[in-house]
């Protein structure tokens, strides 16, 4: 096996024991990334001097005996919208082309604190608005499944770059479903944590109520490993929680024969759910049956307004956090002839925002406005609220709740181009958890036209380690996540 198709703690072990050094672990990633980037497109920016010293560094650290991290030596992709110093970040808009952060975002400082090697920043839908990863300004990245279909968005950057074997791992970031469902087009685990488990310091917002950072890798070991690395309290954010981390790989293996899990009805056998998907998840659940869970049919009544709950909430808050991309402080700034200020500011945001992004703004600009307030945001704020409270009631009585990630396979690039409802229904089993800041995560569980299918774990607030526990017990009593596509 090639150094670049084993998962992060395989290569721990090889570098624990010297087996490999971190630099040909690296090396190999940046050969991988040469044979296969030019059809997948994952990358908007690399940075292999930086990571190929690093490594080097890691080695000398290793040889001279000094006790390491788990995760150190291991290569890792980086979305394009946290802050990293000295690298541009982009988030996939012309708005930020040429925009070079001078900190970190404390996931980036925590990940390289622990050894972890940042081979580059992945592409990515705009501001992280889309599910296909069709809405960059530079670029449309393919699923390494079929070339001609979409990875999923908005972490599709970062999904590819992992399932193609060019990065060992990655992190995203989930505002709407954003790590999820590229995870599940795409074959890998993705975990969406709990809002406030992960900081968001130095993350580019979108929508800073629903986005959470989390990690997009191979299996769900890796995974545990890598939310480990980056999970905690972090002063230099307000929203994050200060709550103890538990040691998440130490829960895998225990078993789950007893436990109780509820299927989401209406996110399951409601509208728009490919019935093959369905069939899927369904022998999902006799698997989980058959390992010692007890299933119950559970009712979400307030699933259904999820999606235009979202749709305002979402538009809301990003027109409020865009407002700062003005063409003066930073930023793209036009270089026609403007009347005024206000001339400058129209000018500089049509020439660098992207059509979604710019329709997502007038939307949230909308909602706020005088005399519509009351009649969509502050109804939305309240249906979300009771969103939540089907949850809490659900988690009363059951250990997890499980539904498919996504409602279909990967689609093909530009088929959902000309649908906007078509492409917002991807996101409709993703977005409840958002709404009522819940951990998921998406673990492969079958295939529908030679494609990866994957499974939805939903979990109460901070009860990531219970997921993992039932995410690694199904995994390892099948072999959906050894398979990998044939680029």
């Amino acid at each position: 096996m090639e150094l670049y198709q084993m998962t992060a703690w395989e290569l721990a072990g090889l570098l624990h024991s010297g087996e490999v050094s971190a630099r040909e672990v690296v090396a190999a990633c940046y050969e991988r990334i040469d044979a296969v980037e030019g059809d997948l497109k994952a990358f908007l920016t690399l940075t292999p001097e930086a990571a190929l010293s690093q490594a080097g560094s890691i080695d000398e650290r290793r040889k001279a005996g000094e006790p390491l991290p788990a995760v150190a030596g291991i290569p890792i992709a980086q979305k394009d919208l946290f802050c990293t110093a000295g690298v541009r970040t982009t988030c996939a808009s012309k708005v930020l082309q040429y925009f070079v952060p001078p900190y970190d975002a404390t996931v980036i400082s925590r990940c390289r604190d622990a050894g972890m090697i940042m081979l580059g920043k992945t592409n990515m839908d705009e501001f992280a608005m889309g599910s296909s990863t069709e809405n960059s300004a530079f670029q449309v990245t393919a699923n390494p499944w079929d070339l001609k279909r979409v990875p999923g968005g908005s972490s599709g950057g970062s999904a590819a770059a992992v399932a193609s074997g060019e990065a060992i791992t990655s992190l995203g970031t989930d505002t709407g479903g954003s790590i999820r469902q590229p995870s599940s087009l795409c074959g890998l685990v993705g975990l969406k944590p709990t809002y406030g488990r992960v900081s968001r310091y130095g993350v580019v917002a979108y929508a800073s109520s629903l986005d959470q950072v989390g990690p997009i890798c191979k299996d769900v070991r890796d995974t545990a490993m890598v939310l480990g690395v980056i999970a905690g309290k972090d002063p230099m954010d307000a929203t994050s929680a200060d709550i103890p981390v538990p040691d998440y790989v130490g829960t895998l293996g225990r078993d789950i024969s007893g436990m109780r899990g509820g299927i989401a009805h209406e996110l399951l056998y409601g509208e728009g759910i490919d019935p093959q998907v369905r069939a899927t998840i369904e022998q999902a659940v006799k698997q989980l049956e058959a390992l010692g869970v007890q299933f119950d049919d559970v009712s979400m009544p307030h699933a259904e307004y999820s999606l235009p709950v979202y749709y305002i909430i979402a538009p809301a808050e990003c027109s409020s956090n865009l407002a700062r991309y003005d063409g003066v402080r930073y930023g793209h700034r036009t270089e026609r002839e403007t009347t005024d200020i206000y001339d400058l500011f129209a000018k500089s945001r049509a020439e660098g925002f992207g059509p979604e992004v710019r329709l997502r703004i007038i939307k949230g600009t909308y909602v706020l406005s005088a005399g519509y307030y009351d009649a969509y945001y502050s109804k939305a704020l309240k249906v979300r609220s009771l969103i939540k409270m089907d949850f809490d009631r659900a988690f009363e009585k059951y250990d997890f709740l499980i539904c498919p990630t996504s409602p279909t396979v990967a689609f093909e690039i530009g088929e959902k181009a000309d649908d906007p409802l078509a492409m917002k229904l991807a996101d409709i089993c993703t977005i409840p958890v958002n709404l009522a800041g819940i951990p998921a995560v998406n673990v492969p569980c079958g295939f529908v036209d030679g494609l990866p299918v994957g499974m939805q774990l939903m979990g109460a607030p901070f009860t990531e380690d219970t997921l993992l526990q039932v995410a690694y017990a199904y995994e390892q009593s099948t072999d959906w996540h050894t398979r990998r596509p044939a680029l």
